[in-house]
């Protein structure tokens, strides 16, 4: 199983994410953490001309090989992906198309509440933070 700590270091290499038959799909873009382990859950592969638009691609069943994350999926899998919103968050909607794209099966949970206790995805964009990591818990 990858750590944070195995993708931040591919984060700061720059590098790629490759498909299952070792082309490179794209370059790696974010990752994001799951709220309640604080395990990396997802990361984004940028796609399209000059990178412009992200991908997500489950990090389950991926492997490091080289400066390059291996998914166990095919290039046109990932670039027809439902496009999620990149802006930190995965609601629960976004996260159970994906799961069900990636043939992965619709997968259950119990939301996240903020502190005035509306419902929110429980998966967020990871963020290192200065001097060291910020906790994706919080």
């Amino acid at each position: 199983m990858l750590t944070r700590e195995d993708i931040e270091g591919l984060l700061s290499k720059g590098g790629n994410v490759a498909g299952s038959d070792g082309g490179k799909i794209g370059g790696l873009g974010q990752l994001y953490s799951d709220d309640d382990t604080g395990e990396p859950a997802w990361v984004t592969v940028k796609t399209g001309l000059f990178g412009t638009s992200q991908s997500f691609v489950p990090v389950e069943g991926a492997r490091i090989d080289g400066a390059d994350l291996v998914v166990p999926y095919t290039r046109d899998q990932v670039k027809d992906a439902p496009r999620g919103d990149t802006d930190g968050r995965l609601d629960p909607a976004e996260e159970a198309r994906l799961y069900t794209h990636y043939e992965k099966g619709v997968r259950t949970y119990s939301e996240a509440r903020t502190d005035t206790g509306e419902a929110r995805g429980r998966l967020r964009k990871y963020r290192a933070g200065a001097g060291g990591t910020e906790d994706p818990r919080r």
